[in-house]
């Protein structure tokens, strides 16, 4: 599928921001490589792509994610559509990197400028209609917990401003809540700053309940995040439509 041919009012384009969960670590099989109908990604050199996983391509271990399962169902309930993914999560990066100028070393990146440089590209070929947002693993932690709710909601300010996406819903992920990785009370703070800013006009909350683990007790498993971003894609669709 040419993207240069697609009308730009039909290229909906979804943001993917965070940090490995939303990049995917999924264990990857031959089906995740077939191209999705319909759905293209904004690959490493920013040029659209047939989205096949991995998607992100942040660290080599990145595999299967919730994206592609989310951009089929959002697809089907909008014939005529073609949606387009913007990778831009990066595993490992606590919220202090999603900052200006803000380096990330693990990714050798700078997460925050790398997200506005690429979808400002990608919004060339089409129209930002959703940002989806998974982090907040790497600021369970007693230092950085307390400080999360307001580095969140300055950084949603930021991306709103940057992209001129004042009303695009928003979506945030819960985090994992895996019985062999019990919550602290840090990420019970982090939980609850993820629930004060969903709880703001046109964003939202995705929870997280009944999701498995790879074997590292960190990452969702494939079939998890496939189900993951099939209820961020009913989230969205339940918001977008009250827009």
């Amino acid at each position: 599928m040419d993207a240069t041919a697609i009308p730009k009012d039909k290229f909906h384009l979804f943001l993917l921001a965070g940090q490995s969960n939303m990049a995917g670590r999924g264990h990857m099989t031959e089906a995740d490589r077939i191209p999705s109908p319909d759905v293209l990604m904004f690959d490493r050199n920013c040029q659209w792509v047939p989205a096949v996983d991995p998607v992100h391509f942040d660290k080599k271990e990145a595999g299967t994610g919730l994206c592609r399962s989310f951009a089929s169902i959002v697809a089907a309930a909008h014939p005529g559509t073609v949606i387009g993914l913007i990778p831009c999560a990066c595993g490992g990066s606590p919220i202090s990197t999603w900052e200006p100028g803000a380096y990330h070393d693990q990714t050798d990146s700078h997460p925050y400028d790398d997200t506005i440089r690429r979808t400002r590209l990608a919004m060339q070929s089409g129209i930002l209609k959703g940002i989806l947002w998974h982090q907040g693993e790497g600021d369970c932690e007693e230092e950085n917990a307390p400080l999360y709710e307001k580095r969140l909601r300055c950084l949603i300010e930021r991306l709103r401003k940057e992209l001129n996406a004042p009303e695009v819903p928003l979506i945030i992920g819960q985090l994992g809540n895996i019985p062999e990785r019990p919550w602290t009370e840090y990420t019970e703070i982090v939980n609850k700053a993820h629930l004060a800013a969903a709880s703001e006009p046109n964003c939202a909350f995705v929870k997280s309940d009944g999701l498995t683990c790879n074997e590292d007790h960190l990452h969702f498993n494939a079939a998890s995040l496939k189900e993951f971003g099939r209820r961020y894609a009913e989230t969205y669709l339940k918001l977008s439509s009250n827009i």
